[in-house]
């Protein structure tokens, strides 16, 4: 009977071995072959590799731990395009038009009456005032819920007009392979952003993996209200916090609490970021993404209106910074042009 038990444990163990799966090799998670290929091989993708495996490696002199891996992004100009203005302010613009006829007495205000005329030109033309006013109309007036439904509604319909893809479509892929590469080697990477705070989270998990509270942006006053039995945060039409240039370091520290190693910009909105993250201690990364492809997006830099370039150009020349030239680092621009 022990012999026939023996044989029995025996066949158990042997056909448990039998149907385990065979281990996978895993790959080199340092591999430029497997990151980064949307990048054409030169000093800026050189530059990205060599920073991630210095502050990776145990061993290295300047490795990092994984909880103090942060980066940073800006998100206009830099994870998706910016022209010919800032696609929150055609969200703006598009939300002023639907709601104009709930609100007649837009019409008295000249900004207003024209951005529910369908006016752009009028708009642009009134400046940061005239642009101040239209998020303030359209983003404000109602809970928190209605305008991140009224977010996604437009996120998932609105399309460019120039490229015909909708606007979470314009998005760059070979900056969607930093956010991948960094993930996988345990950083955490974070938006911190001009842009609005509220228009942003909605969709930024689905677009860039990037989880709401990992957001950083500016952001309209706000107060918790019981409405019909109902507990909601009410949006209010007054400026909270402007997420832009010295602004940046100030939201990275009430948010997030650390001192980025590496921070990701396209302008002068951005000097602040990359400056406060090249003072950390120990290696750092600073990277700018220099506008130079006319033919498949735009070129643009110390004139524009948009994403100017300036400041930020001189200084990441006189510290070494790397500054990404689009027409030639990138072999796409938007994931749709993928192969």
């Amino acid at each position: 009977m022990k012999i026939k038990l023996s044989i029995l444990l025996v066949g158990l163990a042997f056909l448990s071995w039998s149907c385990t799966p065979p281990a996978v090799e895993k790959t080199d998670v340092n591999s430029e072959v497997e990151y980064l290929a949307s990048w054409n091989e030169g000093p800026a993708k050189q530059s990205i590799i060599d920073f991630v495996e210095a502050v990776t490696t145990e061993g290295s002199p300047d490795y990092v731990k994984p909880e103090d891996r942060i980066a940073t992004f800006d998100n206009d100009g830099n994870l998706w395009a910016e022209q010919p203005f800032y696609f929150q302010v055609q969200f703006g613009l598009d939300q002023v038009k639907s709601m104009a006829a709930d609100n007649p007495e837009w019409r008295n205000d000249e900004i207003l009456k024209a951005a529910a005329d369908g006016d752009v030109e009028k708009v642009l033309s009134s400046g940061e005032e005239g642009l101040l006013k239209i998020i303030a109309a359209s983003h404000s007036g109602m809970t928190s819920d209605e305008f991140t439904a009224s977010v996604n509604s437009w996120i998932n319909s609105a399309k460019h007009p120039t490229t015909g893809l909708l606007y979470k479509e314009m998005i760059y892929q070979p900056m969607l392979e930093v956010l991948e590469y960094l993930r996988d080697h345990d950083f955490k990477t974070f938006i911190v952003s001009g842009g609005g705070i509220d228009f942003m989270r909605p969709w930024t998990q689905e677009v860039y993996g990037i989880p709401p509270e990992q957001v950083v942006g500016s952001s309209l006053k706000a107060e918790f209200k019981e409405i019909d039995g109902e507990y909601v945060i009410m949006k209010i039409a007054e400026l909270n916090f402007i997420d832009d240039k010295a602004g940046k370091p100030v939201g990275i520290h009430q948010n997030i609490g650390k001192r980025p190693i590496a921070a990701f910009g396209n302008s002068d909105g951005d000097l602040q970021m990359l400056q406060y993250s090249s003072g950390t201690k120990g290696r750092s990364f600073q990277m700018y993404v220099h506008h130079t492809d006319a033919e498949r997006e735009w070129a643009y830099d110390r004139d524009s209106h948009i994403g100017k370039l300036d400041k930020g150009l001189d200084e990441a020349a006189e510290k070494g910074w790397t500054v990404v030239d689009m027409a030639k680092d990138w072999k796409v621009i938007y994931p749709s042009q993928l192969d």
